[in-house]
């Protein structure tokens, strides 16, 4: 008789032969999708996959200059090394930025759900002003006023400041561990009766999955799990799917045989739709998923 064992119960999503399958998707088989809208890709090496994720960036900023219009994007934390390069192209080609809106997606928050200071070294804002505003020279770089953080006092407000654009011209972002985009958790889906209704959630604070703390305590916080914050602010399923297109990047490889995105990126990206994966919202709008190489092979037990 095989050993079957139970998904453990603080998972989500509770469904093994779901899950079967999707573990059983090749790496050849991984590109296939119904909806062609959805457009899944590998990217073989390290240094394209980052470099493409910052033409991508920089192409939208320049096409809305081109067009007269600001250029709204909703961006990650990470990945990261694809903001140094699409600041670095942006310093040399002096492309003026003072017509780009940010809004980052997430920021960490305490237990009572007060955001972390901007100042504070593990906070998002912290983060993205070193890794990408603060490297585009001053005079290009977006007013102060243009990049925009959730917080406390504007987390109920902030799905409102997005669609007062008109939405954003893209949303970037990644695959949680447990399936989120941006922090939108996939304990969520319990908050909600039916997909329709979950579909409309705005930006709120949120309780972060014990997933979330262990796969964030491993790749910022030294694996230090009692660093890691509690809660966060998030965007929600309306900001993401009230975008006009959707780019996503998935780089969780963690040494030449492991990459902890490997199950989760087929999860998302082949399973039903719902609402204990959050991610699985993006088969069904306009969206380039781009995975690196790792992140696309086999999942196999590998006990050596």
């Amino acid at each position: 008789m095989a050993f079957m064992p139970a998904l453990a119960k603080f998972i989500d999503f509770q469904d093994p032969d779901e899950c079967a399958r999707v573990r059983a998707i090749t790496r050849e088989q991984i590109t296939e999708h119904d909806n062609p809208d959805f457009n899944i890709r590998v990217v073989d090496n390290t240094e394209i996959f980052y470099s493409e994720f910052a033409l991508d960036i920089v192409g939208r900023i320049v096409q809305a200059a081109q067009e007269g219009r600001d250029c709204v994007l909703i961006l990650p934390v990470g990945p990261v090394p694809q903001y140094a390069i699409a600041a670095g192209i942006i310093n040399r080609l002096r492309i003026d930025c003072q017509h780009l809106v940010t809004f980052n997606m997430d920021e960490y928050a305490d237990e009572n759900g007060q955001t972390a200071p901007p100042d504070w070294e593990g906070s998002f804002a912290t983060a993205m002003r070193a890794s990408f505003f603060g490297k585009i020279d001053a005079e290009l770089r977006p007013p102060e006023e243009n990049i925009h953080f959730p917080d406390s006092d504007n987390i109920n407000d902030y799905s409102d400041m997005i669609a007062a654009t008109g939405g954003a011209d893209c949303c970037y972002g990644g695959v949680g561990w447990c399936g989120h985009i941006a922090f939108w958790e996939s304990s969520l889906g319990h908050n909600y009766d039916s997909l329709d209704e979950w579909k409309q959630a705005k930006a709120q604070i949120v309780e972060l999955t014990p997933m979330t703390i262990m796969q964030n305590a491993l790749h910022s916080f030294g694996g230090d799990w009692s660093w890691v914050p509690p809660k966060a602010a998030t965007i929600a399923p309306a900001d993401i799917l009230g975008a006009k297109h959707r780019s996503f990047w998935l780089d969780g490889v963690c040494g030449p045989d492991m990459a902890w995105q490997r199950f989760i990126a087929r999860l998302a990206a082949h399973c039903r739709v719902n609402r204990f994966v959050p991610g699985s919202i993006l088969q069904t709008v306009p969206t380039d998923y781009t995975l690196l190489a790792g992140v696309a092979d086999n999942v196999e037990i590998d006990m050596a």
